[in-house]
């Protein structure tokens, strides 16, 4: 009797998140595969091979693996040196720093397409390069994109590793090459494949980015989807494309699970205290300051360039036109609403999607970390943490198409329901608020809410009295990362924003794509702002202290 207690207690807690993973998650996904593969009625898997087999999607399919895996290699080669000064060496305004280097992830796709333009156009500073329009400038926009994931997840096992090893082989004559070949890189080698598969995934999703600087000559599977959707209309081709991707990036994540889900267990784990740095440490110093400097160089010539007025005649003064400008709607109309509208209805959208997907991640981590008292409920906890995890293996483009044509008519015609981009945002960011949650849980001693419920707390009083004091720091951190992943989140917003409500991205997208001199300077201005914005939540998410990106 008690076990199917439990058992009806855990259906209940899920039937909300089950719920909407069905009507939100699963009927987009299934409407988009079936588009993919039936075509007039039947079932048709021709239609995916003949897509793949059109030489532009081979060209499509070879340019994201290999950029991907070209700035997979540099975010790693950059990263581990930041790594290790941020969480090893203690120094003044290594805080601020690591903030600093964190921001850039979070940064909206097209914020960061929009400032590499600034850096490398023709009149930006590095336009001399000619690297504008190149694939160069995709590579630097995807390693600026997810050089943090790999400082975050290395630099936390890096800052775990126990240091007496390393210690008792110097002491023993080891060189500090040696000590690192022969001790740190196989406690560290996990954490730096994880990371490496993990920001692969990044750069292969990398929409806005892409979208923004690849133009026409360059193009990923996600914004080649989006392209046959908007331009060409070639839905099924879209779908076709979509299964595939679909494919890849899952078997991609179960890779990285298991790389994560295997730790050595020869390896100690602590917390060990940074040090002071020592004079063999100068060169991983250097390396971060210049990393630093990279990371900080498209930021600053965005923000040069927001103040800077576009005059007729040619040059440009200092002005704050642009900024004023985004209470209007540009050049030659080329906005319905202003920005200053649409980043109303950014803050508006981002804070239904954070408590959407607080809530839903919440009752998902209290689920999966409540400790299992049989084989079958063992079992039942396994099938929904496999079942949840699903939309990790859908990238944000994929999403919002499955909503555009699965979401549009009786019974379920919700494109006009002002909570459809919200949810659609809450499922990109409920991964991160799961992953956040679910570590800091499991470590809470079932012993004490066994203790409470013996004196008589329920269920929620147990939650209140126990769970909570440990969980509140985490919990309004990954409310932090879901309002601003949700702040830039362009893919499936690209779908589904209406033309009279559109997010701050879209509107940023649509500004670079009209012509007009005042036009682009209000995308400057705008993508400040939304940068400037994302950026103060994400500082204060740092100080919270959680390391939420080392859970990915």
């Amino acid at each position: 009797m008690t076990t199917t207690r439990r058992l009806l207690g855990l259906g209940a807690l899920g039937l909300l998140p089950a719920a909407v993973l069905g009507v939100f998650f699963l009927l987009p996904v299934s409407g988009m595969v079936a588009r993919g593969l039936v075509v007039d009625g039947s079932f048709e898997p021709g239609a995916v091979l003949e897509v793949l087999t059109r030489p532009r999607t081979g060209r499509v399919v070879w340019f994201t693996v290999w950029s991907s895996a070209v700035a997979t290699l540099v975010a790693v080669l950059l990263g581990l040196p930041a790594a290790y000064s941020l969480h090893r060496l203690e120094w003044t305004g290594r805080r601020v720093v690591r903030a600093c280097l964190l921001v850039p992830f979070v940064l909206p796709t097209v914020v960061v397409g929009v400032a590499f333009r600034q850096l490398i156009g023709e009149s930006g500073p590095l336009g001399p390069l000619a690297l504008d329009g190149t694939a160069w400038a995709i590579l630097a926009g995807l390693v600026f994109f997810n050089v943090s994931v790999v400082i975050r997840v290395v630099g936390s096992a890096w800052e775990s590793l126990d240091s007496r090893p390393g210690e008792a082989a110097a002491a023993l004559g080891a060189s500090p090459a040696q000590v690192f070949r022969t001790v740190t890189w196989p406690a560290l080698r996990p954490a730096v494949v994880s990371a490496a598969s993990v920001v692969f995934l990044f750069c292969a999703t990398g929409f806005g980015v892409v979208l923004v600087l690849g133009g026409l000559a360059f193009s990923t599977v996600e914004t080649e989807i989006y392209l046959l959707t908007t331009d060409l209309l070639d839905l099924q081709a879209a779908a076709a494309l979509s299964l595939v991707q679909l494919v890849a990036v899952t078997g991609l994540l179960v890779l990285a699970g298991r790389l994560r889900a295997v730790p050595d267990p020869t390896v100690r784990r602590t917390t060990a205290p940074p040090r002071r740095p020592r004079r063999g440490d100068l060169a991983p110093l250097g390396a971060t300051a210049l990393l630093l400097l990279a990371i900080a160089t498209p930021v600053l010539s965005l923000v040069v360039g927001s103040f800077r007025e576009a005059l007729p005649g040619g040059g440009s003064t200092w002005s704050l036109e642009n900024y004023r400008a985004l209470t209007g709607q540009g050049d030659n109309q080329a906005l319905l609403v202003p920005v200053a509208d649409a980043l109303v209805t950014s803050i508006r959208v981002a804070v239904d999607a954070t408590w959407m997907a607080l809530l839903l991640g919440g009752l998902l981590a209290v689920l999966l970390t409540r400790r299992s008292r049989s084989r079958t409920e063992r079992r039942v906890r396994s099938v929904l943490d496999g079942l949840f995890m699903l939309p990790l293996g859908v990238s944000a483009v994929t999403l919002g198409f499955g909503f555009l044509i699965t979401l549009d008519e009786p019974p379920l015609d919700l494109r006009d329901s002002p909570l459809l981009i919200p949810l659609a945002q809450a499922l990109v960011a409920l991964p991160l608020v799961v992953r956040t949650l679910v570590p800091v849980l499991a470590g809470v001693d079932d012993r004490l809410r066994q203790a409470a419920a013996s004196l008589g707390a329920g269920p929620v009083r147990a939650l209140l009295t126990v769970d909570l004091p440990v969980v509140w720091r985490p919990l309004l951190a990954s409310g932090g990362f879901a309002f601003a992943v949700s702040l830039g989140e362009f893919g499936a917003t690209s779908f589904l924003a209406r033309p009279d409500a559109p997010t701050l991205p879209v509107v940023i997208f649509r500004l670079i794509g009209h012509p007009g001199r005042l036009n682009y300077g209000m995308a400057l201005a705008a993508c400040v702002v939304l940068a400037a914005t994302t950026a103060l939540v994400m500082l204060a998410v740092e100080r919270l202290r959680v390391p939420s990106l080392g859970a990915l």
